[in-house]
C-alpha cells in the first residue's frame, strides 16, 4: 500500500510540505489558549493544552519522517530536493518551538506579572502574526511556482515575505521592552520564575525568527528554480 505522503508527491512536491505545515499550525494556534489558562492560574488546563501541543508535535514529527523517507531523488518539477528539505526542517523547528514553550509553562506554577501583561499579549500576537504570514506563503507556494515566479505573483510573494520580516522586527522591539520590565522586576520574583520567563520570551520570539527564515527560504527556492 502506498504511503499517503507518496501519493501527495505524485501530485505536487509541495503538498506533503503543506500537509506537515497544517500540524505545525495546530501547535502554534494552541499557544494563546495555553497562556490564557496560565494567566487565569488554571494549571490543570495548562497541562492539558501542553500535552495536546506535544501530541500534535509528535504527529508532525511522524509526517516529517514520512516525507524524508519518501521524498523522490528526482522530481519532475524544477525544484531542488535540498530546498524542499530545508523548508521542511524550518517548519519542524516551529513545531518544536511550540512544544518547548508548552513544556516551559508546566515546569512550575507561574504567574504572569501585571506589569508586563499588556506587552506580553502583543508580543505573543505579533509572533503568531509572523507565523500566519509564513503559513500563507506555504499555502500558496504551488500557485506561485506555476506562475513561474514572475509578474504580479512575484511581487505578491515578495510583499508577503517583507510583511513577515516586518512582524519579526516588531517582535524584536517588544522583546526588548519585555526584558527590560522583567529585569526591573527581578527582586519581586524567585530566581526560577525569573529564569523561566526569560526562556519563555526567548522561545516565543523564535517563532517569528523561524517564520522569517521560512519566508526567505521559500522566496529563494522560487527565485532559484
Amino acid at each position: 500500500m502506498l504511503s499517503p505522503i507518496l501519493n501527495l508527491f505524485g501530485r505536487s512536491p509541495f503538498l506533503p510540505l503543506q500537509s506537515h505545515m497544517e500540524k505545525v499550525v495546530t501547535c502554534i494556534q494552541l499557544l494563546p489558549d495555553l497562556f490564557e489558562a496560565l494567566e487565569k492560574q488554571e494549571f490543570e488546563k495548562v497541562e492539558t493544552i501542553a500535552n495536546r501541543i506535544s501530541d500534535v508535535e509528535h504527529q508532525a514529527d511522524l509526517t516529517k519522517n514520512d516525507i524524508r523517507n519518501h521524498l523522490p531523488k528526482t522530481l519532475f518539477l524544477p525544484v531542488d530536493r535540498t530546498h524542499l528539505l530545508d523548508i521542511l526542517t524550518i517548519q519542524d523547528r516551529l513545531a518544536d518551538a511550540a512544544e518547548d514553550i508548552a513544556v516551559l509553562t508546566t515546569l512550575k506554577p507561574l504567574k504572569l506579572p501585571e506589569q508586563f501583561k499588556e506587552d506580553f499579549h502583543l508580543f505573543l500576537q505579533k509572533n503568531i502574526e509572523a507565523f500566519n504570514g509564513a503559513h500563507l506563503i506555504i499555502k500558496e507556494i504551488h500557485e506561485l511556482l506555476e506562475s513561474s515566479f514572475g509578474g504580479i505573483e512575484a511581487q505578491k510573494v515578495r510583499s508577503m515575505v517583507d510583511n513577515v520580516a516586518f512582524k519579526e522586527h516588531e517582535v524584536d522591539l517588544l522583546q526588548r521592552i519585555l526584558l527590560k520590565k522583567l529585569f526591573r522586576s527581578d527582586d519581586e520574583m524567585s530566581y526560577s520564575s525569573f529564569d523561566l520567563w526569560q526562556k519563555i520570551f526567548q522561545t516565543i520570539a523564535s517563532i517569528s525568527n523561524l517564520s522569517e527564515n521560512l519566508a526567505y527560504r521559500v522566496r529563494m527556492t522560487l527565485e532559484l528554480k
